[in-house]
């Protein structure tokens, strides 16, 4: 009877567990056509107020949508007849020759085996229909990737794309590519393979720390990875950590930066809620529940954008086929 009535109080104390308050977004974006999953925030350098949020719409007819800081789609700026985008990253100051630069976006189209990139605002193509990824695996499903994040170099200021994919290797998991530009156009050339795989689910969300040439990445089953983005710094691990915060799958990654401190925002994909951790000592620092369901992947600019969003932006994909939008404050991270 006594162990009857001590598991009965257990199951109470475990379901009745207090939940997070829902911090409510500022503003909930229109609905993408299919599944959305991973964005990617361009601050305008001329006017703030005018910058965009870029959104993956993950299906064979997909799509990358272009928000404006209301959540409408901007339909000029959005690419569509994408074969299954997965995750889109933004990088600035692409050197397309001596005398002209452009800001990038790039993203995955997992059903072509590539990766494409666009300039922005403009949303010109500058791949000449796409660079082919993983081309050497001999296994297809090897050759499916999902995960991007663009990697500008402080020491060099050469543009690298990190692309992860579908199902990999124990080892070299990740494919590393330099972005270049000649009179022949931009090529996309691989310069390394690094990071290890637990074999458990498998890497989609990828993120980089620029100025301190770190890439994060969620092995989703396991742990957040930690590595060199820099090429020339090798491929050692320099952390496997955080696996003890997450319900199940560790999924998207946001950095956000400050003078002082920085923070990894990392989404806790089945409790519908964010891990933050130091992004130095990568110490656990609270959970949030920011009122998504889902949620793949998130971006984060710590930039005052507009009077929505003067303290910077915070955005994460919501699995209604939308993205909610937080002004950084409501977070409560500095």
């Amino acid at each position: 009877m006594k162990k009857l009535l001590y598991g009965f109080c257990l199951l109470v104390i475990v379901s009745c567990k207090k939940q997070l308050p829902v911090i409510q977004p500022t503003i909930i974006t229109e609905k993408t056509p299919n599944d959305t999953d991973d964005p990617a925030i361009w601050v305008n350098p001329n006017d703030a107020s005018k910058s965009i949020v870029f959104g993956t719409d993950k299906e064979t007819n997909g799509g990358i949508y272009a928000f404006n800081l209301d959540g409408k789609i901007i339909k000029e700026k959005s690419i569509i007849n994408i074969k299954r985008p997965n995750n889109v990253d933004l990088e600035y100051g692409f050197k397309l020759n001596d005398s002209t630069t452009t800001d990038i976006i790039a993203f995955t189209e997992r059903e072509r085996q590539q990766i494409r990139v666009f300039s922005v605002p403009d949303m010109k193509p500058l791949d000449n229909g796409g660079f082919k990824v993983f081309a050497d695996v001999k296994d297809p499903e090897h050759n499916l990737p999902m995960g991007i994040a663009l990697y500008k170099s402080p020491k060099t200021k050469s543009i690298y794309a990190i692309v992860g994919r579908k199902l990999g290797p124990e080892t070299g998991y990740l494919y590393q590519y330099k972005l270049n530009s000649d009179s022949l156009g931009v090529h996309a050339n691989l310069v390394r393979k690094f990071g290890d795989f637990s074999g458990k689910k498998e890497i989609e969300a990828i993120a980089v720390d620029n100025e301190n040439g770190i890439v994060y990445y969620s092995d989703e089953g396991h742990c957040i990875r930690k590595y060199y983005a820099e090429p020339s710094m090798g491929n050692e691990e320099l952390s496997c950590f955080g696996s003890q915060h997450f319900t199940k799958d560790i999924e998207g990654i946001a950095i956000a930066k400050y003078q002082d401190k920085g923070f990894l925002i990392v989404s806790n994909q089945q409790a519908h809620t964010f891990n933050v951790f130091d992004l130095k000592t990568n110490a656990f620092i609270k959970e949030l529940n920011l009122g998504t369901i889902e949620t793949d992947g998130c971006d984060v600019t710590t930039v005052a954008l507009s009077n929505k969003f003067p303290n910077g932006l915070f955005v994460s994909m919501n699995d209604e086929k939308n993205f909610f939008f937080h002004d950084l404050e409501l977070l409560k991270l500095n």
